[in-house]
């Protein structure tokens, strides 16, 4: 599982708790997290392979915190949630929502990653819900330096960088809605140039209709007066 840091590193360090079905998707988020160099604190990762067993740790008894097997017995308090979507049993989005419920001073920044084929949709469940970010999987390097900015939305020190994640998210979450009201507004336009084309096309049969009542009327007209005999015989 985790690897503990020592001395001042392992107090320093930002701790991660890494919840994926596939002990590949983990083993490479562990050893990208472990071998990033682009923070002054070094990553200590956590992981589980199942959102039961994340809550097992994060639940009411340890509410953010995580039993250390290690010598020095110290509680390793969780700075972050990193998961995927797409588990059994308890799904990202499952443990997204459990994790936003439980009653915490702190509450615990939850990213959640997924290699479905329809992020978008994904992306937007997960920041409605509570999700500090979003990340399409597998996790690259350059995804390293958001999960630390959202980890720092947990500690008073870090207002800067958590000012930064809930922009990006605030942004996210402006983007899908603002999509989904120009979907909105183009299915409108559709009904409504749809709903256009059937009135055009009445008021043309009426046109129509009322020039063959007009004409017809003429006739009888002429009919009635000997004028229309009178142009058929000359």
């Amino acid at each position: 599982m985790g690897a503990g840091g020592e001395g001042k590193a392992a107090a320093a360090a930002v701790r991660v708790l890494v919840v994926d079905d596939s002990p590949v998707d983990r083993k490479v988020v562990e050893l990208l997290l472990r071998n990033h160099k682009g923070g002054a604190a070094p990553f200590h990762v956590t992981a589980v392979d199942s959102g039961k067993k994340a809550m097992e740790l994060l639940g009411p008894k340890g509410q953010g915190r995580l039993d250390s097997s290690a010598a020095d017995a110290n509680e390793l308090t969780v700075d972050i949630v990193l998961t995927d979507y797409c588990m059994p049993e308890m799904t990202g989005y499952d443990l997204l929502k459990a994790i936003k419920a439980l009653s915490s001073p702190n509450p615990i920044p939850v990213v959640v990653m997924s290699s479905e084929n329809e992020p978008q949709r994904i992306s937007s469940r997960c920041l409605t819900a509570g999700a500090e970010d979003f990340i399409l999987k597998p996790l690259k390097s350059k995804d390293v330096q958001r999960l630390r900015n959202c980890s720092n939305s947990a500690k008073p020190k870090g207002a800067d960088d958590a000012h930064q994640c809930k922009s990006l998210s605030s942004r996210r979450k402006i983007t899908s809605e603002q999509r989904s009201q120009i979907t909105r507004l183009a299915m409108v336009l559709n009904a409504s140039s749809i709903e256009l084309s059937h009135y055009f096309q009445f008021l043309f049969k009426f046109i129509l209709l009322a020039y063959a009542v007009l004409c017809l009327g003429e006739l009888l007209h002429r009919w009635s007066n000997g004028s229309f005999l009178s142009l058929w015989s000359s």
